[in-house]
């Protein structure tokens, strides 16, 4: 059996099963089961399971999206800036602290979502009454972090794309800030922070061929007996593949890394050797 990986509103994905044996293909419309009816989204990806594998709630594809529901869908996200002004109003009046980002409305209008952050819990159940009187349907106020709020609003990275989160990225992975010290990056917030006001989903990509190139190298700051000579590590340039020293004199002096590791790699003086070596017992 297939399963179809379907996309809504803001990356919204879910994953439904082919029960019906449709001809479905991606980047197609189509409509699915919801909680409470039915919604509408586009197909970015198809699999195939064994049933066994296939979880046994899992929602099915109930049919193709005709021209019509995508103009009625089209329909939908316009009317939606709307309730979302209607949204902040009724929580101005309340007076809760949080901030509304986006809402969605299910294809078949039988249910409106809320997106908002906010720094804590929020008793919002009085909003949820006063929302339910206003659009006749079911309300669904959902708290999401900074990292989905950025993803909702989409907008361009430092690096001049769309951002991850909005395009392609499906998942959030932990950044911490070693990540960026691993890779000698400057620990500027204004420089390694995404839209999101958090560190940039990117330090992860490239982290593990960091680690990789940089093994087998003394970390920066180290000292090093090398070219007749104690140095110290000041920079590494992985991609130009160089290493900048600097002698007791305060000298600075830049080696191919190859050059820097074959120095590593060879033996000591044999007097130096017998000097450092602890003496022998003697046997008495």
């Amino acid at each position: 059996m297939e399963i179809i990986e379907v996309q809504f509103k803001a990356q919204r994905k879910e994953f439904y099963r082919n029960a019906k044996a449709l001809y479905l293909r991606t980047g197609n419309h189509c409509i699915v089961q919801a909680d409470r009816g039915e919604d509408m989204g586009f197909i970015i990806s198809i699999t195939r399971a064994e049933p066994s594998e296939i979880e046994a709630d899992l929602k099915e594809v109930l049919r193709h999206a005709t021209e019509q529901d995508v103009g009625r869908l089209a329909e939908i996200r316009a009317k939606e800036a709307d309730a979302l002004k209607v949204c902040q109003q009724k929580v101005a009046e309340h007076k809760l602290p949080m901030k509304l980002v986006d809402v969605e409305n299910q294809f078949d209008g039988n249910k409106i979502t809320f997106y908002f952050t906010s720094e804590g819990r929020i008793d919002f159940r009085e909003l949820v009454k006063d929302l339910a009187g206003v659009f006749r349907t079911r309300i669904d106020l959902r708290q999401i972090g900074v990292r989905d709020e950025a993803r909702r609003f989409d907008g361009m990275g430092m690096c001049g794309r769309r951002l991850c989160c909005a395009t392609w990225l499906k998942d959030f992975e932990p950044v911490t800030l070693k990540m960026a010290k691993d890779q000698n990056l400057p620990l500027t917030p204004t420089k390694i922070s995404g839209a999101c006001g958090r560190l940039m989903c990117c330090l992860d990509y490239e982290l593990e061929y960091y680690k990789e190139l940089t093994k087998e190298i003394p970390k920066i700051g180290s000292k090093v007996n090398v070219f007749g000579g104690e140095h110290r590590i000041e920079k590494v340039d992985i991609f130009n593949r160089s290493v900048m020293l600097t002698d007791a004199d305060r000298n600075v002096v830049s080696v191919q890394l190859e050059l820097l590791q074959d120095e590593l790699r060879k033996e000591p003086p044999a007097e130096t050797k017998a000097k450092d070596d602890p003496p022998k017992p003697s046997g008495r």
